[in-house]
């Protein structure tokens, strides 16, 4: 079965892991022997082959760069221009990954439809199609800058990831948009671009869904019902994002899947994460809705963690192939499983660019 990926941060990985995903993954985590610059070093998930195996054969891939002003202690770049320059570079590899035939990008309903087409019975090295995001809006240097953007294909932009940020609040952080925020999101609407409302905190969530009426999504969001903490959505923002005929897309990563997670001491084997951890959030934001017609998968497996911090019955990515014959276990029909694997998301893409 076909599967989207609504949330994989590719670029990140090639640019600043230094990870040729082209290569074999046994090839890239040996190359990472004895690294320990990130927490995640031998453990990615992650290359063309893997998700070409699990017939992910679509995904949101990310451009990130976060500028961090002079008192904000997160890593990130020291100004706009500098975070600017980086997405550019990382669109660059992307632009490269076309020309190797590994990627394709998708901007319109007609590629969306051509790319569907090819992946029904793909050839053994299908390009694997994208459709770009932006996580954290601050390199977005003025208004100008997202319309170049929108040329260069961006179709969705999470104006916030952790921390406060130039146009929004994020995760741990506290507070609303702002007037930049304001302006950006009418920005947006005037494009057509998705706001994708993930890693939004609470006061920056509730005013952007007072002042942009565009199409919203969540491209990687658990529940902060089973997992408390302000990362996680409480049911009330997910029931407005159902409202908004939004669809909600769900991360492996471990520490957003059980409470209290401890990283570098908690193992998903000693906490028991699996994939019917991450089915107990789908089934959760299905009950909400009465259906299953506002979930998928945002997985965020490159997202700064692999094997150490995701579900233990994983190796890689083309592991995604397993949930068709859990959710069927689980209870759900064959139709509620195509959606969750990709046509719910794919509804929602038809309808934003229709």
């Amino acid at each position: 079965m076909l599967i989207l990926d609504a949330h994989l941060d590719l670029a990140m990985n090639a640019m600043e892991w230094n990870r040729d995903l082209t290569r074999p993954i046994s090839e890239i985590r040996g190359r990472e022997s004895g690294m320990k610059d990130k927490p995640d070093r031998t453990h990615g998930v992650v290359n063309f082959e893997e998700m070409r195996k699990g017939k992910i054969g679509l995904c949101v891939a990310t451009m990130i760069a976060r500028h961090v002003k002079p008192a904000n202690k997160l890593n990130g770049w020291h100004s706009s221009a500098q975070a600017w320059a980086q997405t550019q570079g990382q669109l660059a590899w992307y632009r490269s990954m076309e020309e190797a035939g590994e990627l394709v990008q998708i901007t319109n309903r007609d590629q969306l439809d051509a790319h569907l087409r090819l992946w029904t019975e793909p050839p053994e090295k299908a390009p694997i199609g994208y459709i770009l995001s932006l996580e954290g809006a601050d390199s977005l240097r003025s208004a100008k800058h997202l319309e170049n953007a929108y040329a260069q294909g961006l179709r969705a932009v999470g104006p916030a990831h952790y921390g406060p940020g130039t146009y929004a609040q994020g995760t741990d952080a506290t507070g609303g948009l702002g007037s930049n925020g304001r302006e950006l999101l009418a920005e947006m609407r005037r494009l057509n671009i998705i706001l994708d409302a993930t890693h939004l905190c609470d006061d920056s969530f509730w005013e952007a869904m007072d002042h942009f009426d565009g199409p919203v999504w969540a491209s990687h969001q658990n529940c902060r019902s089973l997992v408390p903490h302000n990362r996680q959505f409480s049911d009330d923002q997910i029931k407005v994002l159902i409202e908004r005929n939004g669809v909600l897309g769900a991360p492996l990563d471990a520490w957003m899947m059980v409470p209290n997670w401890q990283r570098g001491s908690t193992t998903p084997q000693s906490a028991g994460v699996t994939f019917s951890t991450l089915i107990d959030h789908v089934d959760h934001i299905c009950q909400i809705a009465g259906n299953a017609l506002h979930v998928g998968l945002g997985t965020d497996l490159d997202g700064a963690f692999g094997k150490e911090q995701t579900v233990c019955d994983l190796e890689t990515i083309a592991d995604l192939a397993k949930l068709p014959t859990l959710f069927k276990q689980r209870g759900y029909s064959e139709a509620d499983v195509t959606n969750i694997m990709h046509g719910n998301f794919l509804r929602f893409i038809r309808t934003a660019w229709n």
